[in-house]
């Protein structure tokens, strides 16, 4: 299985949101930015059969732009394992519940994909930054442990102009 770890986009500073941090949307700039990393995860041919998300606003928003990018709208989930704390336990159950499948767009945080991805090859620092993504190709199926294909951060994929 291919596992795609994206990281939510940019949702300004938590400090600067009057609210619940599980609200806080993406920024005009971290949506457009996403747009541009949705065209390229297009570019891609990232073959995601269902993009999972955590409910967290902005994941959900970025869930729903890479999933139009790809061409498969109607096909984002919510699934509170991908909230912060997001964990390898957690990453076994989605597995499991998917297991038919052979391509999964994860949608997340940090510094839980880090650690996760870490845990999928080994060990090792990963560090997944804001609108990047890595690809993890898992050994065997319902095996957690796989080889890190690829890992883009959003300077990659979205350029600056």
């Amino acid at each position: 299985m291919e596992l795609y770890f994206l990281r939510h986009g940019d949702a300004g500073s938590r400090e600067g949101w009057k609210g619940s941090d599980a609200t806080r949307p993406l920024s005009p700039e971290g949506v457009a930015r996403m747009e541009k990393e949705a065209a390229a995860l297009a570019r891609l041919r990232i073959p995601a059969e269902v993009v999972l998300t955590s409910p967290l606003v902005r994941a959900r928003q970025t869930a729903e732009i890479a999933a139009r990018g790809l061409g498969i709208p109607d096909r984002v989930i919510e699934d509170k394992r991908l909230e912060p704390g997001f964990d390898a336990g957690d990453l076994a159950g989605i597995l499991q519940d998917h297991r038919d499948r052979q391509a999964l767009l994860l949608v997340g945080h940090e510094p839980d994909f880090s650690t996760v991805i870490s845990a999928c090859i080994g060990g090792g620092l990963v560090e997944c930054k804001k609108g990047g993504v890595a690809r993890v190709d898992l050994r065997h199926p319902g095996s957690r442990e796989g080889i890190l294909v690829w890992l883009l951060p959003p300077r990659v994929l979205a350029p600056e102009t």
